[in-house]
């Protein structure tokens, strides 16, 4: 952007007005050394304006093309970068534009950085709220709103915030490089992260007020958002209603309602008949039609919460009870929960029995039946992954320390109710708040999955048996905003924060980019301690690496083979073939 302006000359200002253009003062209209007046017709400017370099080109996006400069417009205390083409905008105020911007068709687009406004996520009663800035990731929303207990650290998180937005860089009403915002009616107080290689696009909404947008993301078709935080390729499409609510990464959002929730990257929701209030949703999820997260209040007060770990997956018309707790990869079968749910197995088919009024688990039913979702799932997310920026880390694998650890939990509370169990029938308990039982389906053999899982895990992590003893033994891990810390460098960066050795955001941001640097080793040591668990001993030998390789190499055969099955099942279902006339049709569409 251009960071000298001048005074207009007596010559362009006379060619100003003689195009149709007003100013209240312009003496108060500057602008760049190569400005060019010719590209300025019928537009109003009041208070302080800078325009940059203006010349003979024209912006294309998509089919529309139009000619570089301001016209038709109204400009209001604004600072426009190079190369603008701003086209029917009837009052721009109090933003900073990037170069390269093309601005088309828009009603207003306002700005009062003066008192920035709360985002309350996770909970409606606002007790969670946090203050949303350019550049703050995931991982820092997640902080603020989920450490409310440490009241230094809220403290300083807040001061961190407030010296960011109060500097120019960190101010609201900014729009980067190449962005492009046409067709809506009303934008205020919005921060847009865009640039020449990763650039972000706002197109046919409603409206946009008090929200950050991260770089490449895409909102367009209908849009009504506020008090919002877009991390990076963000999508939000056909009618999405939105309120305060954090979106991770490369999510999509399309026609549904969702408020006062924080989701981690790579989430789906696409129907117009879900809904998302008050939630956590730990990213790699997906909401399905039908679903109500949030509806079903137990008190008289909005104070509830739902919380579900990675992989978060309720099935068609799923409804749940305030408050609600899942681990990582439940997936839920289609049905209306009657009770408060805490589910604590891991890759667990949890399914509402209505004909024997029973809830019943199927443990590590992901690796047991769809080999071929669990496979492909731990490969798409990082696949899919088109940021150019990456400030927030994210670890993809569905098999990592945090549900490593979950599935070892799992497996000792299945011994702990297998050996409770005086017939055939597994009772777990803690699970729902209800007096009817819960069932364990096949908890022996999810009982040999997850022992298996964990194998799997360590063996892919472990290049090679280590010669000496690992030291590190984290049996604790957070997830943040997609990045996974030992609990223990966590709690070092919260004391850091509240003693002053962390003391803004980018330098948490540091600390957050070097323990992300750490997290392989971390994982390596962490993948050794899981097998000495397994075997309980406190170091492996030669013979126990080469039972342990053996093993590995089996599991890799039996997951090809699953993945083959798991298909399989699909491509012979007669009913899901029924709509193709033969199978070159068949192969055609779902090539």
């Amino acid at each position: 952007m251009t960071q000298h302006y001048r005074n207009l000359t007596p010559a362009e200002i006379e060619q100003l007005e003689r195009q149709g253009n007003y100013a209240e003062e312009w003496s108060t209209v500057r602008v760049a050394e190569s400005f060019s007046a010719e590209y300025v017709r019928n537009s109003t400017f009041e208070g302080a304006v800078s325009l940059g370099t203006l010349e003979n080109n024209r912006h294309t996006d998509g089919a529309l093309s139009l000619r570089e400069g301001i016209y038709n417009s109204c400009l209001c205390n604004t600072t426009v970068g190079d190369h603008p083409t701003i086209h029917n905008v009837r009052m721009l105020s109090g933003y900073t534009i990037g170069n390269n911007v093309l601005l088309f068709n828009i009603d207003e687009m306002t700005c009062d950085p003066t008192d920035p406004v709360w985002l309350e996520p996770m909970n409606e009663n606002g007790g969670r709220r946090i203050l949303p800035f350019g550049g703050m990731t995931i991982g820092d929303a997640y902080l603020w709103a989920r450490y409310r207990g440490r009241k230094q650290l809220m403290e300083k998180l807040e001061q961190f915030t407030r010296d960011l937005l109060a500097s120019p860089e960190g101010r609201y009403g900014q729009l980067g490089d190449c962005c492009v915002v046409k067709n809506t009616k009303s934008l205020h107080n919005i921060i847009v992260r865009s640039s020449s290689d990763d650039p972000s696009r706002i197109d046919s909404c409603i409206t946009l007020h008090d929200g950050v947008v991260g770089y490449g993301c895409t909102v367009e078709h209908g849009i009504i958002a506020e008090r919002f935080l877009l991390g990076e390729h963000v999508h939000l499409e056909f009618g999405l209603r939105l309120n305060d609510t954090v979106v991770g990464d490369n999510s999509t959002l399309a026609r549904c309602e969702v408020g006062n929730s924080i989701i981690f990257p790579a989430h789906e929701q696409h129907h117009n008949n879900s809904f998302l209030i008050a939630g956590l949703i730990m990213g790699q999820s997906n909401i399905a039609a039908g679903g109500t997260i949030g509806s079903n209040h137990n008190s008289r007060t909005a104070d509830n919460e739902i919380a579900g770990g990675r992989g978060f997956w309720p099935g068609l018309c799923c409804s749940f009870k305030h408050s609600s707790r899942f681990a990582s990869y439940c997936l839920l079968a289609k049905g209306d929960y009657p009770a408060e749910l805490d589910i604590t197995l891991p890759f667990a088919l949890v399914n509402n029995n209505v004909s024997k009024d029973q809830l019943e688990l199927m443990p590590a039913y992901w690796w047991m039946y769809n080999m071929y979702a669990m496979d492909r799932n731990s490969k798409k997310f990082a696949k899919r992954d088109k940021r150019k920026y990456k400030a927030q880390h994210i670890e993809f694998d569905n098999l990592a320390p945090d549900t490593a650890e979950e599935i070892l939990r799992g497996m000792k509370q299945l011994r702990a109710w297998m050996a409770a169990s005086t017939g055939d029938t597994v009772y777990a308990q803690g699970q729902e708040k209800s007096k009817r039982p819960t069932v364990v389906l096949k908890a022996a053999e999810g009982l040999k999955a997850y022992e298996d899982m964990l194998v799997f895990y360590a063996m892919k992590y472990l290049p090679q048996l280590p010669s000496t003893r690992y030291q590190l033994d984290t049996k604790e891990w957070v997830n943040i905003g997609g990045q996974l810390v030992a609990k223990a460098d966590m709690e070092q960066l919260i004391a850091d924060v509240e003693n002053g050795a962390i003391a803004s955001w980018q330098q948490l941001h540091d600390r957050m980019d070097a323990l992300w640097e750490a997290y392989p080793a971390q994982r390596e040591a962490h993948a050794y301690s899981v097998l000495c668990r397994l075997a309980g001993v406190d170091h492996l030998d030669e013979t126990l690496w080469k039972q342990y390789q053996r093993r590995y190499a089996d599991i890799q055969a039996y997951i090809e083979e699953q993945k083959v099955v798991s298909r399989h099942k699909d491509e012979v279902n007669a009913f899901r073939n029924m709509t193709y006339w033969d199978d070159d049709e068949r192969a055609a569409v779902l090539s």
